[in-house]
């Protein structure tokens, strides 16, 4: 099966590289600039994939409040175009959206069939970018993550390890609640779905998130603790805890994250673990980098 996937360095294509066997290929910015979607169909005709998985996503939260353009033109127009070109070609689609399509409104898990609500422009744009994908005839599997991590590329976790070497004190937000999911279990999802979805057994909206919930500030105590352990960082610096109202920035942030993946279970057999657990991979990766 040969298998494309867009995207290069970032958390998620770094991810499936480890894991990608023969006949997969890794299409950088300098093959596929998601900013040019009509010079998509002549690198995906001479490529000629049978599944194409999207790993690459404008992701600056705050920055997309002032750069709504461009943000809309690579999480919706680019993946619209590469759902068009899949179903034209009859060619399996994965592309992979966020828990920041919902305004976290309420206590309860969020299911697929709950009603989007994006608070800021990110998220506006990748839930049109979502839309597009199941609206395209495309066999597509359009899977929903939340509060990704990895040893890749940058992150929350690679930033708290920073700042935890520089600062004795950290002002961290404790009233968004979410499930941290590591690319690298989520890259092992998608590598168990692709036969699935090849074979025409899985596709639509799914979420794919880890197991559990914590907020940012509880999460960031478990990178410095698991960061100690592992000799990544010199010290423990304190926490302080604070609301989102008390820290402000340029995009609001749902303070309901949490997905339920239960559908997922339900219908493949596949569950991420729990997000703790992603966590120790997250860092034993980091302790193995020079």
């Amino acid at each position: 099966m040969r298998i494309a996937v867009i995207g290069e360095r970032g958390q998620l294509a770094s991810s499936l590289r480890e894991r990608a066997a023969k006949g997969w290929r890794f299409l950088g910015r300098d093959a596929v600039d998601l900013t040019r979607p009509a010079d998509f169909d002549a690198v995906l005709d001479r490529e000629a994939p049978d599944v194409l998985i999207n790993a690459a996503a404008y992701t600056a939260v705050d920055r997309a409040e002032s750069e709504s353009e461009a943000a809309f033109a690579v999480n919706e127009q680019a993946p619209a175009a590469l759902a068009r070109w899949c179903a034209r070609h009859r060619v399996a689609f994965v592309h992979v959206s966020t828990d920041y399509v919902f305004d976290g409104s309420g206590e309860q898990a969020w299911q697929e069939n709950d009603q989007p609500r994006p608070l800021n422009v990110y998220g506006a744009s990748k839930l049109a970018g979502e839309r597009a994908v199941l609206e395209s005839g495309a066999q597509g599997l359009v899977l929903r993550t939340s509060w990704v991590h990895s040893p890749y590329a940058g992150n929350f976790v690679k930033t708290m390890l920073r700042l935890a070497a520089e600062r004795d004190r950290l002002d961290i937000v404790a009233d968004q609640r979410g499930a941290p999911t590591s690319a690298q279990d989520l890259a092992d999802a998608i590598a168990a779905l692709l036969p699935l979805l090849r074979d025409g057994r899985v596709e639509g909206l799914y979420h794919c998130a880890a197991a559990g919930v914590t907020n940012w500030a509880d999460f960031a105590q478990a990178i410095f603790e698991g960061g100690r352990a592992r000799g990544l960082m010199p010290r423990l610096p304190a926490i302080r805890r604070l609301a989102s109202a008390d820290y402000p920035v340029a995009a609001r942030r749902p303070l309901n994250s949490v997905l339920s993946s239960g559908r997922l279970l339900e219908r493949t057999g596949i569950a991420l673990p729990g997000w703790r657990l992603g966590l120790q991979r997250t860092l034993d990766a980091m302790e193995k980098i020079p």
